[in-house]
């Protein structure tokens, strides 16, 4: 199984633009300037190099300016070239003072940040605050990057507090850049009821750049019955899931058990699903040879989502093999990138999935926020008292058996369990993932029958808990909460699972507390829960989700981020410095979405 360097989407890599700027009079000045300013750029854009991948593993591009921007004139050849280049972001450098107005970059829809080297020997910070106050006052928010400590002028290093602002404005407006002008493709309507289902355009073509795409879930029944899908692929598929997925326990009721020839017919049909959302999503050009040219196309999806219940699950087998498996880092085709897919199209926790994805290149855990379970709670059900992460209280994460199988943790990062890049995940740790996984036959409300995935997470694993919801009259919020995935003993974990259902997925969550406010303690993190859904990420990605939020001028409305892991736009600042979250909301009302 080898990792696939692959482009799925139509549309170029976002690229980020490196911006050299400089005092434009010559005579001596610039001339003087010229050679410490290009190093600067030339360091910049070789640290983001090493040091970033796009989500199909290739390194991050950058474009350098093909001169020193001294003046307007440069500045908009730049851009021209920028434009050309397929920039999505920039970041401009400089060790000296230059002229602010004359030398920015201008583009309202590009995440921008400026990094004015802290030296004695020219002004580089007074360049930095003067055009802080130029893209303040003209309404362009721009991030500053200003080291701590003075460095000599013939110093080419980047000091490492440079250098984790520069990662955390990168990695997120790569993240602007690269959903841009995609689709979110929803197949079906709303499931059950559910708000998330409700495709909002307003907020992904205001606020993400992106567009919608639309199918009903009979497409799925129209390609299995006239074989629109890879024949020779999914003869494959079939036989790697028969040496791969086991079966699990069948708790339903006699009765409703089905017969060994109909869990068969089950594990066809659901592997086709499999394969026809995939090309749903991004197209298969080996359709085209089979007469189904448009099919072949697919719809530039970047993220999808399955109504499933109970439209379709009460009639034919359920979408959670296809969603378990497109959101993993492996299936018959070897290790590769993972699809971001929504159970029940909750279309606001698939864009949750996609920021955690393109943040991490980590496939996402999609999970109800089902249960919490209070120490006394624990001890009343169990006779047992649990200690260590989780003795104050834990949130059980579990949905209806679509977690991807990167969620069990048995990949490794030191030895500890994790979730890793596709393309550093070995077959010894795809072999443990499916080993850790039982395909449960569907529980009886799943009337059409199906399997879902049914594992439990390893403990100990630094992850974050992230929703996007939408409320009238204030428009979309980001919440989130780091912490850790929770040990919890077999015979504990057996009585509580047993509750919910032992066929699901199961990830034990315990936040980190503050002690005041949502992060008081465990149960107040529940409480203040906007959603029955979530994402879950592999690491403490807090502080990279509140600076990509505030590109898109998404408020957060609940966070325990600590405040030196914050990064926003300068201009955040004025709208409160004492009071950051009411300032974050008054920022982002000002400035509105970001492509309205």
């Amino acid at each position: 199984m080898n990792g696939k360097n692959v482009d799925r989407l139509q549309g170029e890599l976002p690229k980020i633009g490196i911006r050299p700027v400089i005092d434009g009079r010559r005579g001596g000045i610039r001339e003087s300037l010229e050679d410490v300013t290009w190093q600067m750029a030339e360091s910049v854009a070789t640290f983001l190099t090493e040091s970033l991948r796009y989500p199909n593993g290739q390194p991050v591009q950058c474009i350098l300016a093909d001169t020193c921007i001294g003046g307007v004139t440069e500045a908009a050849q730049t851009a021209e070239k920028f434009s050309r280049n397929g920039v999505g972001l920039t970041i401009t450098v400089t060790p000296s003072w230059c002229y602010p107005t004359e030398t920015m970059d201008q583009d309202p829809h590009m995440p921008k940040a400026i990094w004015g080297f802290n030296g004695t020997e020219r002004p580089g910070a007074v360049y930095l605050a003067a055009a802080q106050a130029a893209h303040n006052q003209k309404g362009l928010p721009v991030f500053t990057i200003y080291g701590q400590h003075v460095q000599d002028m013939d110093d080419t290093t980047i000091p490492e507090d440079v250098q984790e602002k520069l990662v955390q404005f990168a990695k997120a407006g790569l993240v602007v850049a690269g959903i841009r002008g995609k689709s979110y493709l929803s197949i079906g309507s709303v499931s059950m009821g559910i708000a998330g289902c409700i495709i909002d355009e307003d907020f992904f073509q205001n606020y993400l750049g992106m567009r919608n795409e639309y199918v009903d879930m009979s497409e799925l029944i129209r390609r299995v019955n006239l074989n629109i899908y890879d024949r020779e692929e999914y003869e494959r598929a079939l036989e790697w899931v028969k040496r791969f997925c086991p079966e699990g326990r069948d708790v339903n009721p006699e009765h409703l058990q089905r017969s060994r020839e109909q869990k068969d017919q089950d594990w066809e049909f659901v592997v086709k699903m499999a394969l026809i959302a995939r090309d749903l999503m991004v197209g298969n050009p080996n359709l085209s040879p089979l007469g189904f040219g448009e099919e072949a196309l697919g719809h530039n999806a970047i993220a999808a989502g399955f109504q499933g219940q109970r439209a379709w699950t009460d009639y034919f087998p359920n979408g959670d093999f296809m969603e378990a498996i497109l959101t993993s880092s492996f299936d018959w085709n070897g290790i590769r990138e993972p699809y971001v897919f929504a159970t029940e199209n909750d279309s606001l926790n698939a864009v949750t999935m996609l920021f955690g994805q393109f943040l991490t290149q980590r496939a996402q855990i999609f999970a109800d926020v089902r249960t919490y379970w209070s120490p006394e709670a624990i001890q009343r059900v169990t006779g047992e008292s649990l200690t260590g992460l989780a003795s104050g209280g834990m949130i059980h994460l579990s949905n209806s058996g679509a977690a991807t199988l990167d969620g069990t943790g048995c990949q490794r990062v030191d030895g500890k369990p994790a979730m890793k890049p596709f393309w550093e995940i070995t077959e010894e740790e795809v072999e443990k993932c499916l080993e850790a996984t039982r395909w449960c036959p569907a529980v009886d409300f799943f009337r059409g029958g199906g399997f879902s995935s049914q594992f439990v997470t390893e403990g100990n694993m630094p992850v974050t808990m992230a929703r996007i919801n939408l409320v009238k009259g204030l428009g979309p919020v980001l919440q989130l909460a780091e912490g850790y995935t929770a040990e919890v003993p077999e015979e504990i974990q057996h009585i509580l699972t047993e509750r919910t259902n032992p066929t699901w997925p199961t990830t034990w969550f315990v936040p980190n507390l503050t002690g005041t406010g949502a992060f008081k303690d465990v149960y107040s993190v529940m409480c203040h829960w906007g959603s029955n859904h979530c994402a879950l990420s592999y690491g403490h990605i807090g502080g990279d989700l509140i600076t990509l939020a505030s590109m898109f001028r998404i408020p957060v409305s609940m966070h325990n981020v600590p405040e030196e892991r914050m990064f926003r736009p300068s201009a955040w600042s004025a709208f409160g410095e004492s009071d950051p979250v009411g300032a974050d909301y008054r920022a982002c009302a000002t400035y509105g979405p970001l492509y309205k």
